[in-house]
């Protein structure tokens, strides 16, 4: 059988003659030897990526031959001279099944992959979670090991729904409190864009915001191992009562010790401020309370001492009036062009 004349019949493009030689073919051959070599090599050489089982394809020849030999015996004998187009176009039909069997199994194979690529995409979006504090808010994660998470505002933090392997392995941009579950075959590591913590059980404070130059951690309890994020260079080990700034500019590491709960303040909404330089006390009240506090020049020097415990903002700023010689001044929102409104911005400025 002409390959180009097979085509053209698929394509309804036969001529009479032709057409009565596809019948005679598919009558006489339909399911030979022959031709099985013939529709295995033509896929083969179409389809040369792509791994068939020649037992398995020749099941089905022989099952579609059993089928059609079976249909034989229930036709009805007629005239010699008669032509059944019944019988013909059943024939016709049989032969493009068959020609058509690589095409299906290669759709099948095809449409199997993909349909095993969404499972494991799906699976892969379920398994991995991620919980956001918008800003000025905070909230609180239990995972799967029992390990609980607060998280500060603006904050977020990546894990899987399930921990497998050797390892537990959390992602965090921003801050939060790690109350670690214990499990000494597997280390549980908090990733940061330049920092990890690595902790068997523990509980510590994490502050990686990306708008800082520095990486804060505070440990309560326990022992954690901290490391350089990109290098993969230990860098050292802290005790219980540290607290470690690293600077991401220079990889400088300074530690202070007994200021834990300074540190820790915010889980019970509190603000403690310890001789803290006004753009730092600017910088907290941001995030706390999603504005855009901006601190003039002339007044970079003043620092504050004072606990806050969920005081409104306005009062807040009351308190820096009185002890220091600022005003402040707050400004209206602005309309965007989506219909949105900007975020909240307060001036700070020496008071004349």
């Amino acid at each position: 059988m002409n390959k180009k004349l097979l085509i053209k019949y698929l394509n309804n493009q036969c001529s009479p003659s032709e057409l009565n030689e596809v019948i005679c073919w598919a009558k006489d051959e339909h399911l030979s030897e022959e031709t099985k070599e013939q529709v295995l090599e033509n896929w083969r050489t179409n389809y040369e990526n792509f791994e068939i089982d020649d037992n398995k394809l020749n099941s089905i020849f022989d099952t579609i031959q059993h089928k059609i030999e079976a249909d034989n015996r229930r036709e009805l004998p007629l005239q010699k001279d008669t032509l059944n187009y019944s019988a013909v176009f059943k024939w016709i039909f049989r032969a493009a099944v068959i020609l058509l069997i690589p095409v299906l199994l290669f759709l099948t194979h095809t449409i199997s992959n993909q349909n095993e690529i969404a499972r494991n995409n799906t699976r892969t979006t379920i398994d991995s979670l991620e919980v956001i504090a918008p800003l000025g808010s905070r909230t609180v994660v239990q995972l799967s090991d029992n390990t609980v998470i607060h998280l500060n505002s603006g904050s977020k933090v990546k894990y899987p729904q399930i921990f497998s392997g050797d390892h537990r392995e959390v992602t965090l941009t921003g801050e939060a409190y790690f109350d670690v579950a214990h499990n000494e075959d597997m280390p549980f590591i908090v990733k940061t864009e330049h920092l990890n913590v690595k902790v068997l059980g523990t509980s510590f404070n994490l502050s990686a915001y990306t708008s800082e130059n520095t990486i804060e951690t505070t440990l309560v309890e326990g022992e954690v191992q901290l490391e350089n994020a990109i290098t993969g260079e230990e860098l050292g080990v802290m005790l219980p009562g540290r607290h470690t700034e690293y600077n991401i500019d220079d990889g400088a590491i300074e530690s202070t010790f007994g200021e834990v709960d300074k540190y820790i303040a915010w889980i019970d909404g509190k603000l403690i401020f310890e001789d803290s330089p006004i753009i730092e006390v600017a910088d907290k009240l941001s995030r706390m309370f999603n504005v855009d506090v901006i601190v003039k020049k002339g007044i970079l020097d003043y620092n504050y001492t004072v606990t806050l415990i969920d005081e409104p903002l306005y009062q807040i700023l009351d308190l820096m009036a009185i002890a220091t010689p600022i005003k402040y001044t707050i400004l209206p929102r602005k309309k965007n062009a989506d219909g949105t409104y900007s975020k909240q911005k307060i001036i700070l400025e020496k008071k004349r």
